[in-house]
């Protein structure tokens, strides 16, 4: 018999999305966009949480006995749509910080920015979900894995053990190093910083876990990001004269970096949405493309008034500029959904730029509503390009569409609300966000720049025209990244890519085993680093 035979499908509705599921999705869905608001604050990544959730549903409602292959996957789909607007939330609005330290915004107007984009994120999911998963059935490979682990099952509770014992481990070093001190954050080789060589490696399980995930293609390009600010622009840049201090030759680099991320998601509009645009619209602006009685027809525009609603009213966006915001999420979600489909990556952040650029010179929005825009349209592509994952795995294992999407609604609502209240506690716990900070938050930085100004405005045009060459040569997306970030980052994420080369390499079996320590890795830093913070909050007060 097929291992596919082996698991227990639902026949009903009502046994596919359970008051259970639903409970267990709400706490996963909560401790998941916690984590993923820390990983990508101070990390400027967030690896997909699919495998993560799939596991934890399966392990949690076998425990409760009679459950099934779809009930496990609806529940997983409301656990992993938290972190999708964790991470469109996290990636552009930490940067109205920097560009003003004093900046007084409301939770309200942030609760309803990443509402906002949670409203369009799940029209357009149920939109563009036949097309890209039965239609052009691209591999979502994380959706894959999901799918395979629910239906492998769980003999013996081995997956369940390696992976809480891991996330167990990761959450003790971690309070070890920030709490009680006693392991130091990172390593940095003190004695090259003389010659303007500033190289080290962060100590950091969660960075680890990250890398094993993507894998060595994309940390190798992204080390060698990396290599080439560090050990080449800066040093040898200000040796040569080209720079006259470090200052400046790091405001190349990062303005460079910038552009080659920016140049990338540029890079997809241009060779892989345009080209299909009539195939991959049309049936969207004729309704063709909602089946299976996902989504009544009549709640689109209902949606989309109660967006435009939200924004006017409680922000200062204006009438005009939340259509065009609109107008921006149905464009480009289906480009974050036909990226990560193929690739597994999904620049969320630069789809929200290229937004919320056209915004700017078509209307006069202020400087703290700029972000807001860049901020419903990055959570907007991240739920209706990520979440797909779990739509793939509920296509293969034939869950019904219309459970999935309301779990993703769920899911999503609560991680609305979860995103701004982390937010918040992190800011207080750990002061200013940015370059030379505690919470990083490249993406941010990147939106910053875009409303702000840029640092070299030269050398994000040299890496803006870089990165579109680059996508179209199919080389990886983050090498911008890794010429941004710290080195002692890059370098701790580069070698859970090797720990990936290595595994595959030596004992190809055991890389799901791998992946599966790498998630606990990365949960239970994350978890941990938010509860800190907020320890922190509490004690401060």
């Amino acid at each position: 018999m097929d291992k596919r035979e082996k698991g227990v499908y639902a026949k009903s509705f009502k046994e596919q999305l359970t008051l259970r599921g639903i409970i267990l999705g709400v706490i996963g869905s909560t401790v998941i966009t916690t984590s993923s608001m820390y990983v990508a604050l101070r990390m400027g990544a967030l690896p997909w949480p699919t495998l993560f959730v799939a596991i934890m549903s399966m392990t949690l409602l076998k425990a409760l006995k009679n459950t099934n292959l779809n009930e496990i996957n609806v529940t997983h789909t409301i656990m992993s749509a938290g972190a999708m607007v964790a991470g469109g939330f996290a990636f552009t609005i930490p940067g109205i910080w920097m560009l003003d330290k004093t900046a007084n915004i409301s939770f309200t107007t942030l609760l309803v920015v990443t509402l906002s984009g949670t409203i369009l994120g799940i029209i357009c999911t149920a939109l563009i979900r036949t097309f890209f998963i039965e239609k052009e059935a691209l591999p979502f490979p994380m959706g894959i894995a999901a799918y395979e682990t629910v239906i492998a099952g769980d003999e013996g509770g081995s997956k369940s053990k390696v992976l809480f014992s891991t996330l167990a481990g990761s959450a003790v070093f971690t309070a070890l190093r920030d709490w009680f001190g006693l392991i130091p954050g990172a390593i940095n080789v003190t004695s090259l910083a003389a010659k303007n060589i500033f190289v080290g490696v962060w100590i950091s399980p969660m960075a680890i876990g990250i890398g094993y995930i993507i894998g060595p293609i994309f940390t190798g390009v992204m080390f060698l990001g990396a290599l080439i600010s560090y050990l080449l622009i800066i040093p040898v840049g200000i040796s040569t004269g080209i720079f006259a201090d470090v200052a400046t030759a790091t405001a190349f680099k990062d303005s460079l970096g910038i552009g080659l991320m920016v140049g990338t998601g540029i890079g997809v509009l241009l060779k892989g949405i345009l080209p299909r645009a009539k195939e991959l619209y049309g049936p969207m602006l004729t309704g063709k493309a909602v089946q299976d009685k996902e989504i009544n027809i009549k709640i689109i525009p209902i949606g989309f008034t109660l967006v435009v609603f939200l924004l006017t009213v409680f922000t200062e966006m204006g009438f005009f500029a939340s259509i065009l915001v609109i107008i921006g999420a149905w464009l480009t979600t289906a480009m974050a959904a036909s990226m990560t489909g193929q690739s597994g990556i999904n620049p969320m952040e630069i789809f929200a730029i290229i937004v919320l650029l056209v915004v700017k010179a078509l209307t006069s929005i202020g400087i703290i509503e700029a972000f807001l825009v860049a901020g419903v349209i990055a959570v907007a592509c991240g739920l209706a390009g990520d979440v797909l994952n779990d739509f793939k795995s509920g296509y293969l294992l034939k869950t019904n569409p219309k459970a999935q999407l309301i779990g993703e609604t769920i899911g999503a609502i609560i991680g609305a609300v979860v995103s701004v209240v982390v937010l918040f506690i992190m800011m207080k716990a750990y002061g200013p966000m940015g370059p030379g900070t505690e919470l990083v938050a490249p993406q941010a930085y990147a939106v910053s720049t875009m409303v702000g100004g840029l640092p070299n405005t030269q050398a994000f045009i040299i890496g803006l025209i870089l990165g579109i060459v680059l996508y179209i040569l199919k080389v990886p997306s983050t090498l911008g990244l890794g010429i941004y970030l710290p080195m002692m980052i890059t370098s701790a994420v580069a070698i859970g890519g090797l720990a990936s080369y290595i595994v595959s390499k030596v004992k190809p079996t055991a890389n799901e085993r791998g992946t599966i320590i790498s998630s606990g890795l990365l949960g239970g830093e994350g978890v941990t680093g938010v509860l800190i913070a907020i320890i922190k909050v509490i004690t401060m007060s």
